[in-house]
């Protein structure tokens, strides 16, 4: 882990961002404040219903069943599991114990979920049997002391009584492990402390719209920001918690309508998908009122036409590493909103490296990461995160990610924005979404690849399609797509991000 300067570590303290409180003592103040609040799960294999009281027990039970069995403090416990009451009850139990939770996201498969366990080597590991995609696999765990695997014997974890209070812990120590994808071959493990993670908790928390009503969960709470908006932020403010275990736009737009819930934003896929669907009606507008748009990168395009229907939107920058760098208000000015990623958050500082690059420091910037090398390369001496990404800041101090360093095309010597090929393409009728990535090219090194997911019922365009539509919007022709792929779906991070070097590689590998 990376040491944090002195001086960031007083200002912290001083000003009250970082706080002596673990995330077990945060839950548990919590889930006495509101025992009786509902927690349902919206699943077709395995649904449940009722208070977190209820599920509460049920993580202190399990507290005091590991607890029997020699975990405490300082403790690894993994987790591979659907959004499902099991979930919350292992996050909890771990947090109770002062554990370091490590969830993995359930669609992980073998290549992932073994290089995670050898990372972390956990004291606990539960997990599914099975869940789509996710199967128990057995041999990965011979190492891993204790596994309760749900719907066989994850029960058998539970002692009788359940485990009183919180266990001690450093607030300064690790937390949370949580894995990316999207940037690396393997996984990269995140560090959070209990004060990083607290401090992004309390900020989220204040930041949501009071009126936004009951919200419905569909990101992977195996992924730390879903994990934090389904499980610990509903907590802090005393609400309900439902989730769903499949994201099924059309039964979303059915509990829409039928209980009440509504959906606040998250990557554009969640709201495009919903707002694509043959099903969507303006009855579903007053369950969408608000829209925070943030995880991947958020077209211009798609904000208007959010906004259009009279969603609030505003959008957010960060990453598992610094999860709120900045973010816009929803009171901000629409055209902050919709047109920027926000303006820094309490504590954050930005600046910028002479090619671009943001780096950033503040009180939830992450401890670094599990694997040395790569804290070594992603942060420097003064605290500074090396982000990867390249933005501007207007004059009034709010951010516009402008692209990735690792997403630059660069045909014959002229760099190209991926996102700016992006923003052209999704003002085509029909495209639901796009993805713009660099291509080989025999004489230029590279040219631009257009790979496009279309609109239920819509025709792809061609070829010469958008080279009509790009010589419309006046770029220039060394930006315009010299190939066009059209896919179903991308492959994607948990948190519904395109994974732009995988889109690369089949790009470069012909399929």
């Amino acid at each position: 882990m990376r040491k944090i300067p002195q001086h960031l570590v007083e200002r912290y303290e001083a000003e009250g961002w970082w706080t002596s409180e673990t995330i077990g003592d945060a839950l548990a103040g919590g889930l006495a404040s509101a025992p009786d609040a509902r927690f349902q799960v919206h699943s077709q294999v395995r649904p449940w219903s009722g208070t977190l009281r209820e599920v509460e027990t049920v993580a202190r039970r399990l507290a005091a069943g590991l607890r029997a069995r020699g975990v405490g403090p300082g403790d690894v416990v993994a987790f591979q599991l659907p959004n499902w009451m099991e979930a919350a009850a292992t996050f909890w139990a771990s947090a109770f114990l002062g554990a370091v939770v490590v969830p993995i996201v359930h669609f992980y498969g073998r290549k992932e979920l073994g290089y995670i366990l050898e990372s972390v080597r956990p004291r606990v590991f539960v997990t599914a049997e099975r869940f789509g995609a996710l199967e128990f696999q057995a041999d990965l765990c011979v190492d891993v002391p204790i596994v309760g695997v749900v719907g066989r014997d994850f029960d058998d974890l539970l002692a009788e009584q359940p485990m009183a209070g919180v266990l001690g812990t450093d607030p300064a120590g690790p937390a949370l492990i949580a894995f990316t994808s999207g940037t690396t071959r393997d996984p990269k493990g995140v560090i959070h402390s209990h004060r990083t993670l607290g401090f992004e908790t309390r900020q989220l928390a204040a930041r949501y719209p009071a009126d936004r009503g009951v919200q419905l969960t569909g990101a992977p709470v195996g992924h730390f920001i879903g994990m934090l908006n389904a499980l610990l932020i509903p907590i802090l403010d005393g609400s309900a918690v439902h989730l769903i275990d499949v994201w099924n736009p059309g039964k979303v737009l059915e509990l829409m309508t039928e209980d009440g819930l509504t959906v606040g934003g998250g990557a554009t896929y969640f709201m495009t998908s919903l707002l694509d669907h043959p099903d969507f009606g303006p009855q579903h507008l007053p369950h969408m009122k608000y829209a925070g748009m943030g995880g991947s990168s958020v077209p211009v395009a798609v904000t208007r036409r959010m906004t259009d229907l009279g969603i609030t939107v505003f959008r957010a920058y960060g990453s598992t590493e610094h999860p709120s760098v900045t973010a816009s208000r929803h009171t901000a000015p629409e055209i902050k909103r919709v047109c920027t990623d926000g303006e820094a958050l309490p504590g954050v500082e930005i600046r910028f490296t002479d090619a671009g690059e943001i780096l950033t420091r503040g009180p939830d910037l992450c401890l670094g990461y599990t694997d040395d090398a790569l804290t070594a390369a992603a942060f420097d001496a003064n605290g500074w995160y090396h982000t990867g990404d390249v933005g501007v800041l207007d004059a009034d101090g709010y951010l516009t990610i402008t692209d990735r360093t690792s997403d630059l095309i660069i045909r014959g010597g002229e760099n190209i924005s991926a996102v700016e090929v992006e923003e052209v393409l999704l003002a085509l009728p029909g495209i639901a979404e796009v993805a713009a990535v660099s291509a080989p090219d025999a004489r230029l090194g590279e040219h631009v690849a257009a790979v496009v997911r279309m609109k239920p019922g819509c025709a792809a365009p061609t070829l010469d399609d958008l080279r009509a539509h790009f010589a419309e919007a006046g770029l220039a022709k060394q930006k315009w797509p010299e190939e066009l792929h059209v896919v179903e779906d991308f492959p994607r991070t948990a948190s519904g991000k395109i994974q732009k070097y995988r889109v690369r590689q089949d790009v470069a590998a012909g399929q």
